[in-house]
């Protein structure tokens, strides 16, 4: 199975997961953080809440000590927030579900502006993961004349899943079930069904490229990029489908 994880390279190793074999998993969340890991979910005061800012709360085994030759750079980048409470901070919003699971929200500062409401795009992803026929999803904000930003989701389908006639009511199925688990407000604007997602070497999701595609520009540069020939995939399949 596909298994959710959080950490950094600075962290040293995973932070939160579910251990596979073990816990019963949940496509799209990470779940509960590992044996000698301590994670909380906190506002900007550093308050537990349900939703809010993702912090390691305690000291864990594989912590780094600092950034050689810029030790305050270290301490600005993820210590300075909750300086007073000792909170390391990356910089990723979470929330907890009713079982207490952690759904990673994506950069806080990776949100969406649709018409007035900030959406995280990793939660319409969350969302979107957790319908049977999607394998993986990526969510951009693209310009929206109208609401500002509008949503714009590429997807990898199951099987074969929108195949054929039933593929408008597949992509329509799948907004409304956006807009039935987070609101009308965050359903998509658009679906597209995609062969790939493009992704760096690491298996971090190229948002930029897909904002390009998006929003109809020529796609930037894809040197980073573990197959650069998925962009090609991707126009080859949206140019099929139209």
């Amino acid at each position: 199975p596909i298994v959710d994880t959080w950490w950094q390279t600075e962290t040293g190793a995973i932070m939160i997961s579910p251990l596979p074999g073990v816990t019963a998993t949940k496509p799209g969340s990470a779940q509960t953080p590992l044996p000698g890991v301590s994670a909380k979910v906190v506002d900007e005061q550093g308050e537990e809440v349900d939703s809010g800012l993702l912090v390691l709360d305690k000291p864990w085994p594989s912590m780094l000590r600092g950034i050689w030759g810029d030790p305050e750079r270290f301490k600005d980048t993820y210590w300075s927030r909750f300086a007073d409470q000792g909170f390391y901070f990356a910089g990723d919003g979470a929330k907890h579900d009713a079982d207490g699971d952690l759904w990673l929200l994506g950069r806080v500062d990776d949100v969406m502006n649709v018409s007035g409401h900030r959406i995280s795009t990793a939660e319409v992803e969350s969302a979107l993961v957790s319908h049977p026929n999607v394998a993986e999803a990526a969510v951009v904000g693209a310009s929206d004349p109208t609401t500002g930003q509008g949503i714009v989701a590429f997807v990898i389908l199951r099987g074969s899943a929108g195949d054929g006639a039933g593929g408008e009511a597949a992509l329509a199925e799948l907004r409304n079930h956006v807009s039935s688990e987070i609101g009308p407000i965050a359903k998509p604007r658009q679906i597209m069904v995609v062969p790939e997602l493009p992704k760096t070497r690491s298996g971090k999701i190229m948002r930029r490229l897909l904002r390009d595609v998006a929003e109809n520009r020529e796609v930037g540069d894809v040197t980073t990029l573990a197959d650069s020939s998925v962009m090609d995939l991707i126009s080859r399949g949206l140019n099929t489908a139209s």
